[in-house]
């Protein structure tokens, strides 16, 4: 039975594979518990891991290392690949606000952790380990011991110790603070579904009104000409005449007094346009489905590559096909479509027109959900190779290089590659099902790596004094997220789903990030995570050293 016991608590190959997936299998099976209502979800994998090795479970350094950045990489990527479309709308919007809430979260927690440092007289080296604990930030960690080294030359054991016993907590506090501001504000998720798509629809989504024209200027006029006169961006799907003739419009198509056009338009630019053709009159849909028989509307899958990264005035669509585009979905966001727009692989375009024109064009765009499903591993990995490469890069040197880490770097290049990728013909679509995968898959891996490297010698650092700075840790990671939440909720009016992903962002937590997107049930929370993250990393570094610069 020696390679049975080998096999449980030796070395080697087998031994990392099967303990990474015992814990994963423990983890996942003890996330779904609830108690009144809340789970931890993925974090059981956490503490399931630090189980493992205190009972002598443990994986080779480099082995661990490699898996828990690996495993982050594949979670923040995903992340970053699946936001990217609506990010960067996100920081025109209200990134200023976001950034400005997690820079909060940050210096409230350097100075937290200062006056913890003046109060209990425990060392500053001491407390920047608790620190980048508390707040889960394994690159602060890093730069904190390379900064004490290299201004003493030798190493300071309780940085590393600190973080190691402070770290599980900081990551369930960061939860544990989240669901407390959920149930102090009494947090109702419907109406938060509800503001979020009010939110959405002020914005410069694509929403559709019926208008009938009656401005005697407006007489005559073509719709090229009027969209010059309005400069608004919109689209005229279709026009039913007096006659109850109904046509599709173009930029040449002649507007007369009763006309009544279905508009495609931003809801900002609504009262601009209704202002000048006429009135807004109620037509639902399905009147004008009725009203025009001869046309037919039908959502088409763009699925060919050679179309990846095409504009619509490369295509001619209209002029070819006598067609007409009235939206584009992108990651479940409807958009206004323009000459031009570049088109993705994954995109889904309105097309009205005859019944042969709109199967001309379905068969031009692909229009096969089947190839939806291939994978595009190129762009992955690639993705990853060009993070990492960034991640790399020294930002500044005080006197230890600041960089954005094995994290930074690669969320910031998926979220690049999401939204520019078309430009150097990447196709960047995946299922929701493949991204899904690849984030459990990262964030678990991620988690198991975690909790096996902090069990070795755990208990025994907290039974031997470590117990105080676990009490520090949670006074750092939880005070400063509900003093920002609750400002951003009461002062700022901020949705819930931005809140939790700022904070989580603030954090450079994932684990709180999958926790937040899976309460939520949509990808909101990590668009603000997004959002904040890079400049959160960069603060985290960088407070760090100089804290440590402080200390000696």
């Amino acid at each position: 039975m020696e390679w049975l016991y080998s096999l449980f608590f030796g070395s080697g190959i087998a031994h990392s594979v099967l303990v990474l997936a015992l814990v994963i299998t423990a983890g996942t099976a003890l996330s779904k518990l609830k108690i009144k209502g809340i789970s931890l979800g993925a974090t059981w994998i956490l503490f399931v891991g630090i189980a493992a090795s205190h009972f002598g479970m443990n994986l080779d350094a480099e082995v661990l290392q490699f898996v828990k950045e690996f495993g982050l990489i594949l979670f923040v990527f995903s992340i970053g690949l699946q936001v990217g479309p609506s990010f960067f709308a996100s920081v025109k919007q209200g990134g200023v606000k976001v950034i400005s809430l997690a820079t909060l979260v940050v210096i409230l927690g350097v100075v937290t952790t200062y006056v913890i440092h003046l109060i209990s007289g425990t060392p500053l080296s001491t407390m920047v380990g608790v620190l980048s604990g508390a707040v889960t930030n394994t690159p602060g960690l890093g730069a904190a011991q390379q900064a004490f080294t290299d201004s003493t030359g030798i190493e300071e054991p309780n940085i590393a110790m600190a973080y190691a016993v402070t770290y599980p907590l900081g990551v369930v506090g960061v939860i544990i603070a989240i669901i407390a501001l959920r149930y102090a504000m009494r947090i109702d998720f419907k109406r938060e579904d509800e503001g979020l798509k009010a939110l959405s629809n002020e914005n410069k989504f694509a929403t559709k009104l019926s208008i009938e024209v009656t401005n005697e200027m407006m007489n005559g006029q073509s719709v090229g000409h009027v969209k010059d006169l309005i400069n608004r961006q919109f689209v005229v799907s279709r026009i039913a005449h007096k006659d109850n003739s109904i046509s599709i419009a173009d930029a040449s198509t002649t507007l007369t007094i009763g006309d009544r056009l279905l508009v495609v338009c931003a809801a900002e630019d609504v009262e601009a346009i209704v202002t000048f053709l006429g009135h807004e009159i109620q037509m639902e849909e399905k009147e004008w489905k009725a009203f025009d028989s001869q046309l037919v509307s039908r959502r088409i899958v763009i699925t060919r590559n050679e179309i990846n990264g095409k504009r619509f005035a490369d295509l001619r669509l209209r002029t070819k096909y006598g067609i007409n585009i009235t939206r584009v979905n992108r990651a479940g966001v409807d958009l206004i479509p323009y000459q031009g727009m570049e088109l993705q692989v994954g995109d889904r375009v309105m097309v009205v027109g005859s019944e042969k024109a709109v199967e001309q064009v379905a068969s031009l765009l692909g229009n096969s959900l089947k190839k939806l499903n291939h994978p595009h591993i190129i762009t992955i990995f690639l993705g990853i190779a060009l993070g990492v490469i960034l991640g790399s890069i020294p930002i500044v040197s005080i006197p230890q290089p600041v960089k954005l880490g094995l994290a930074g770097g690669p969320l910031i290049v998926a979220l690049l590659i999401a939204r520019f990728g078309t430009h150097m013909h990447l196709i960047t679509y995946t299922t929701m099902s493949a991204n899904l995968m690849l984030r459990e898959i990262g964030i678990s891996l991620f988690l198991a790596c975690v909790g096996l490297g902090a069990g070795d010698g755990f208990v025994d650092t907290v039974i031997n004094g470590g117990y105080v700075w676990i009490g520090y840790g949670a006074i750092i990671t939880i005070l400063p997220i509900l003093l920002v939440g609750i400002f951003a909720r009461f002062a700022l009016k901020m949705n819930f789903y931005t809140i939790m992903g700022t904070l989580s962002g603030s954090m450079t937590d994932p684990i709180a990030l999958a926790f937040s997107n899976t309460t939520a049930g949509n990808d909101m929370p990590a668009v603000s995570y997004a959002t904040v993250y890079p400049v959160t990393m960069f603060l985290r570094v960088l407070t760090a050293q100089l804290l440590i610069m402080f200390a000696l």
